[in-house]
């Protein structure tokens, strides 16, 4: 006898009113959709012993409800949150230089554009990276290498002029 046996019918019998009640109760059906669904996914994940109890949609509902009550929480702590703190300052458009720099790096294939990353703006080392990506040490100095002498290149190229020979 499989866990999961009898869910697929209980679920496609019982989703319709499921949503219909989280929707009255909260008052938007997107969110009530979502609150079913992990209620559902958390009941598949127990159903073994939910299945047994006299009435397993009020434990789906319950927990549907208990979603969207933590939702509403969560959503009312960042308006006392955005009130207390107000907006965050306005951030400026990013410089040329910012551009030039995120264009020269996405033109770089993936491996070297990680070990620069990882390396310059994570400041891992050599052997954290090797570590992290899977690659021999050799292998993540070659990428570092390469990586330096394309961004320098490309960026030699696309920084302003003013940058280039201050």
């Amino acid at each position: 006898m499989e866990s999961d046996e009898g869910f697929e019918e209980f679920y496609r019998t019982t989703r319709h009113r499921v949503v219909t009640v989280l929707y009255a109760l909260g008052g938007d059906l997107a969110e009530a959709q979502d609150a079913a669904q992990e209620a559902y996914v958390r009941a598949w994940q127990r159903w073994e012993r939910i299945s047994g109890y006299g009435d397993p949609e009020a434990w789906v509902r319950t927990v549907g409800h208990r979603l969207l009550i933590n939702r509403w929480r969560k959503i009312r702590n960042g308006f006392a949150a955005y009130r207390r703190h107000g907006p965050d300052p306005a951030v400026g458009p990013p410089s040329e230089n910012t551009v030039a720099l995120v264009t020269a790096l996405r033109r770089l294939p993936d491996e070297q554009r990680e070990a620069i990353v990882l390396h310059h703006l994570a400041d891992l080392s050599v052997a954290e990276i090797a570590a992290q990506t899977g690659a021999p040490t050799g292998t993540v100095k070659a990428r570092l290498a390469r990586g330096r002498k394309s961004l320098a290149t490309r960026l030699d190229t696309a920084l302003p002029e003013e940058v280039t020979h201050a």
